[in-house]
């Protein structure tokens, strides 16, 4: 096999880069050409994302693969969900997007959860509860800003709208379109009914494109700008989740994924979307995967919690680099403190720390008190909570699971890793770390004929990444600790 070479614009909600993924001989490599933080900026009470400055940085990344004169295949971009850009002919940004912790929804959530009701939601998205979805931004901006909705021509999520900026296509992709709660995942097509109910302008929706699909050159002026050529933009996974997935080295059938970074999500591919009572009762989402898969999963505030934490740490004028601070993590006493990761005042607090200790004085238990107690206090808490989260699906989806895939950034925890095993009491199988880039690659090289299937993109992954084994120790204690994390609620 000739070398393919495969742009993946890879953007977080704390950095983004400019990966170059080389296929060979069924086997990847991955050089990251080009880092940039990708920070939120606060104007006049709202909270926003710097969509110039992330266009600026991703061609200054692309410039540098030009610099490199290699022919390049393929381009996509992967970022997170629930964020969108408004943008018409003759403006191709109405305004800044906001940010998904921005406060205008806290309202708007409620409202819309009285006025539709949550079964009817459901029922036609399938999509987990959370008041930071496309949606209740949606019917936020409808009636906070009618004048700006009023020139809008269309909206585009994230990842789409740097596709349209770069070939100049507007199309949403599945996987995105998927996560906005919206989105039917049965017609597989926008929500009429929602869209019906809350008065939301139809004009304002997308064409809506499968994974994977090919959406056009480069234009001239990008091609000019970065010295690239007229190379092909392609629509992966533009969710970086459903990216990630794909890049899953597993077999079979009786596995779960954990995509670990600012988000844990935990969950099973599943042919079609999982739409009871009990899946909606337990807060479960039904996104859409590659080939027509669903992703079945629970979402989950991750390491926000500890990235939040160091943040304060860090205003305080104490600086700890995360090896150290999982270094005092493992030094500490086990079980000391609890907390439910999902429990909404960590969703974007002034004081992570201070959150934390309200928490497990409403709760009857000590506080943390020393950067390695919190840090030891959040990592037992997401593991118990994956392994609470298992169960349930386990119990959903009538599967068994030995198997926990972890990919993404949280997978260089070894620490987590190995309490992710001791609560679920399953085999960890941790990496890629570059799941997403990875997925992002490769989705391209099924896109543009170069693989052909699900299946061989995950068998180049397991010939080109190593993947570390955890293996479950002191089940006992974590026995007794998820019976004491399980009755926290009650507590409360």
């Amino acid at each position: 096999m000739n070398d393919k070479h495969y742009i993946a614009c890879d953007l977080g909600a704390e950095s983004g880069r400019v990966i170059l993924g080389t296929l060979s001989d069924g086997t990847l490599r991955l050089d990251e050409v080009h880092r940039f933080p990708n920070l939120p900026v606060n104007i006049q009470g709202s909270m926003r994302w710097n969509i110039v400055g992330i266009f600026q940085e991703l061609k200054a990344g692309l410039r540098k693969v030009a610099d490199r004169q290699l022919p390049i295949d393929g381009l996509s971009v992967d970022s997170w969900g629930l964020d969108y850009v408004l943008f018409n002919d003759e403006t191709p940004m109405l305004s800044l997007p906001h940010h998904y912790r921005d406060s205008r929804t806290d309202s708007t959530y409620v409202k819309v959860l009285e006025q539709v009701g949550r079964e009817a939601i459901f029922a036609e998205t399938g999509i987990q509860f959370m008041s930071i979805n496309t949606l209740y931004q949606l019917v936020a901006e409808v009636e906070q800003n009618p004048k700006l909705v009023a020139c809008a021509d269309q909206f585009l999520n994230i990842a789409e709208y740097f596709h349209y900026l770069f070939c100049g296509v507007a199309r949403a992709e599945a996987s995105m379109a998927s996560t906005t709660q919206i989105y039917n995942s049965v017609t597989r097509s926008w929500s009429a009914e929602l869209i019906r109910q809350l008065q939301l302008p139809e004009s304002l929706f997308p064409r809506i494109v499968p994974s994977g699909t090919r959406l056009g050159p480069l234009t001239p002026e990008i091609c000019a700008e970065t010295g690239l050529s007229e190379i092909e933009v392609i629509a992966t996974c533009a969710h970086d989740t459903g990216a990630a997935v794909a890049a899953v080295p597993a077999e079979g059938d009786d596995w779960a994924y954990l995509s670990s970074g600012t988000w844990s999500l935990v969950g099973v591919e599943l042919p079609a979307p999982l739409l009871t009572d009990a899946a909606r009762a337990h807060n479960f989402t039904n996104e859409v995967g590659f080939g027509g898969t669903s992703r079945f999963l629970k979402n989950i505030i991750g390491l926000w919690l500890l990235q939040e934490s160091r943040r304060a740490w860090a205003r305080e004028g104490l600086e700890l680099d995360y090896d150290e601070i999982t270094r005092l993590a493992a030094e500490a006493e086990a079980f000391r403190s609890l907390i439910d990761p999902n429990d909404p005042r960590f969703l974007k607090p002034e004081s992570m720390p201070a959150e934390i200790a309200a928490y497990c004085h409403e709760t009857a238990q000590p506080a943390p008190e020393t950067p390695g107690q919190f840090a030891r206090c959040i990592l037992e808490s997401l593991a118990l909570l994956y392994g609470q989260s298992l169960q349930t699906i386990q119990e959903l989806t009538e599967r068994t699971i030995t198997k926990l895939h972890v990919v993404g950034g949280g997978s260089q925890s070894k620490l987590l890793n190995q309490f992710a095993a001791n609560a679920t009491g399953r085999t960890v199988l941790a990496g890629p770390v570059e799941a997403t880039a990875i997925g992002n690659v490769l989705l391209q090289a099924i896109a543009l004929g170069e693989l052909d299937s699900l299946v061989q993109l995950r068998s180049v992954v397991r010939n080109s990444f190593s993947i570390e084994t955890y293996e479950p120790q002191s089940s006992g204690a974590w026995r007794q600790a998820a019976a004491r994390f399980a009755k926290l609620e009650l507590k409360r």
